[in-house]
């Protein structure tokens, strides 16, 4: 059994925890810059949330954690999606209003739609893969570009088949029939809210991007793509194949970003739908260092700062936007605190090996051994 390196462990764990020092330091200025209750800030944010309140952070953070994933199979071979955000819009429409139609029973009419989720969020990722292979442009142009397009043809395409509210601005898809719909889990003692059946496709999709990753002869060309294309290619790595393949699955994953919420609490697609999900996506992969494990705790601290944000207005009269800026610096600091911590452990390393050098030079020739 491999032994446990505790160099390696110590130095994994100040990052993160620099980065948070470095969140709380730089929030609690900015809140004395603008001469706001620091004490109760920081009290209402780090006071245990209520039951209720744990349904919500669980949550979101299930949805989140699917987005992370989506952004982080790009950024394994340095490739940037940034079309998350348009990806999963184009996807939730397409499954909602397939899954508003009825047609076929409970259970399997969820499974088609995610079917149909996956391949949606596929073919709009699949656009920008293939223009990176074969016009050379840039995903991250085209992400973007595709995300202004996806909004607008999302609007357009839910016009003409969603159907308004009356009295009310909201327009929506067709609900989704009432045996399509998920109850949830009640594993929280204390609320009647309920965690997300589809929170079992989060953990799925966790657990097949990690074995796909690390035990896969496909993973290992995905890594090793991203850490030189170079050497991928002398390799006999098909780069422009990789590419398209890495954009194809992100968006696969991208496409099922939306599903528990419209299969466990909204029912439909429509105008009030939550955006946002795929640039909060990008800050957690980041935040979780691409790792599987790591983007769930970085999806679970972004969801409990929203979640606990919730009370700032009414405890420290100071606005809920408070929590993006500590979201923001959180990002920024674990970015800066991992390089910090890289090549402090890089430095620790070359000091040992010249150390064990120096010692076996110097060490007395044995009487009667060969000069």
């Amino acid at each position: 059994m491999k032994a446990l390196d505790l160099r390696k462990l110590g130095l994994a764990v100040a990052a993160p925890v620099l980065a948070i020092l470095v969140a709380f330091v730089v929030t609690s200025i900015v809140l004395l810059a603008a001469k706001d209750p620091v004490g109760a800030v920081w009290t209402q944010l780090l006071t245990p949330p209520k039951p209720r309140l744990v349904v919500a952070i669980i949550n979101s953070a299930a949805v989140y954690y699917l987005s992370a994933i989506a952004v982080a199979v790009g950024f394994r071979m340095n490739l940037f999606n940034i079309g998350v955000d348009g990806q999963y819009r184009v996807a939730a429409f397409a499954a909602a209003v397939f899954a508003g139609q009825g047609w076929l029973p409970g259970p399997l009419n969820v499974l088609v739609s995610l079917v149909i989720a996956m391949v949606a969020g596929a073919f709009w990722a699949g656009i920008a893969g293939w223009l990176k292979v074969t016009r050379g442009v840039s995903e991250v142009i085209s992400t973007i570009m595709l995300n202004a397009i996806a909004t607008a043809l999302v609007s357009f395409l839910l016009g003409k088949v969603a159907k308004s509210t009356s009295g009310s601005n909201v327009t929506n898809t067709k609900t989704i029939p009432a045996d399509s719909q998920l109850g949830g889990f009640g594993l929280i003692p204390g609320t009647p809210n309920k965690i997300y059946t589809l929170i079992l496709v989060s953990i799925l999709i966790g657990f097949l991007y990690w074995l796909v990753l690390n035990k896969t002869r496909f993973g290992y060309d995905l890594r090793a793509t991203g850490r030189s294309e170079s050497a991928a290619v002398a390799s006999g790595v098909n780069v422009k194949r990789m590419v398209l393949t890495a954009m194809l699955i992100s968006g696969a994953i991208a496409g099922l970003v939306g599903m528990p919420l419209l299969f466990g609490q909204d029912f439909s697609y429509g105008t009030t739908f939550q955006p946002g999900l795929g640039f909060a996506g990008i800050a957690i992969a980041l935040l979780g260092r691409n790792n599987p494990i790591g983007v769930a705790f970085g999806a679970l601290l972004w969801s409990y700062l929203e979640q606990q944000s919730n009370g700032l207005q009414i405890t420290a009269n100071v606005s809920s936007q408070i929590v993006y800026i500590i979201q923001g610096v959180i990002v920024l600091a674990v970015v800066i605190a991992y390089e910090v911590v890289r090549r402090t452990g890089l430095r620790m390393e070359q000091r040992r090996v010249a150390r064990e050098l120096s010692e076996t030079t110097t060490a007395p020739t044995p009487e009667g051994a060969p000069a």
